[in-house]
């Protein structure tokens, strides 16, 4: 009798350890903390709530993610994607006027899947919530294994037309070989599963890469007490960002006179990762220094609803 129990990955555990894997031997990161004082605008948020005239719920995780996105305008290099080859040294940035969100979400069994929501740069916070609600809606009709080994063999097919056959083969013994297979829907089951209209589940369309991650981990542990100190960047994206939860500290605050003093403010810490092979912190400045903007006159967060 052993004390010992072998959990083999299933397709969610093999593609994120692949991406993972793939981030940290091939980026240089950089990581910067940004400590965002929310404290004006969760007071701008408790306004918008009580107005009682909107369509939908809009949820403080929302309203941060359009702090972001308002940020990401202004630091167009955060939003953008590394094509690089380092034995010829060549590079080249794509930079993405919409903003297409990678967003890790939660499933209803408790797994993770990171979900694209597409063009959240231009929405309005009800807009935001909408995206948001859908994918949630879908996501409940949608079967992960199929919806994940669906994405892995058509960036499993690209990487063939690029040429790189030994990697094809590879991944295809890797996943329908031995132990360590992919078990995916067959017969009547994966018959039913394929008829559920595409609007009605989610689709490789809703889990390709989007152009840049944006990770809310104070919406899984609301109370947790500090920040990220590590982010993956996933390839080709240049930037990753990860929200912690809103924490109350003391800060120094300085009044019209210059005097300073110490009050109770709700802080949200903010850790952006960067590649060094693409940006330089002064690429990422301007994303910071519009949040500052932004968090300085918090009213503006009614124009967004």
């Amino acid at each position: 009798m052993t004390d010992e129990r072998k959990e083999y990955f299933g397709i969610a555990r093999k593609i994120v350890s692949n991406m993972t894997t793939e981030s940290w031997r091939e980026i240089p990161h950089v990581v910067v903390v940004y400590e965002a004082d929310v404290t004006g605008l969760l007071e701008e948020y408790r306004k918008i709530k009580e107005r009682g005239d909107l369509p939908v719920r809009i949820t403080i995780n929302t309203l941060l993610l359009k702090l972001v996105c308002e940020g990401l305008k202004r630091a167009p290099k955060m939003n953008a994607t590394l094509e690089f080859k380092r034995r010829l040294v060549r590079g080249c940035l794509t930079t993405h006027e919409r903003i297409h969100i990678s967003m890790p979400m939660v499933l209803p069994n408790g797994e993770m899947m990171t979900v694209n929501a597409r063009d959240m740069g231009d929405k309005t916070l009800t807009q935001m919530t909408e995206t948001i609600n859908d994918i949630t809606r879908r996501m409940r009709n949608t079967d992960l294994r199929e919806a994940m080994f669906e994405t892995a063999m058509d960036n499993t097919i690209k990487g063939l037309k690029k040429g790189r056959i030994l990697q094809t083969v590879a991944r295809l013994v890797g996943a329908k070989t031995g132990r360590h297979r992919v078990k995916t829907l067959r017969g009547k089951a994966r018959k039913a599963y394929y008829a559920i209209p595409p609007t009605e589940r989610l689709t490789k369309h809703d889990i390709e890469q989007g152009t840049i991650t944006v990770s809310n981990q104070g919406s899984l542990y609301p109370g947790h007490r500090g920040m990220c100190a590590l982010l993956e960047i996933i390839p080709p994206q240049v930037a990753a960002i990860a929200l912690a939860s809103a924490q109350k500290r003391p800060v120094v605050v300085t009044n019209e006179k210059g005097e300073d003093s110490i009050a109770i403010r709700t802080i949200v810490p903010v850790t952006i990762a960067f590649d060094h092979r693409a940006l330089d912190y002064g690429d990422v400045t301007p994303f910071m220094r519009r949040l500052d903007e932004l968090l300085a006159e918090p009213s503006v967060a009614a124009s967004w609803v």
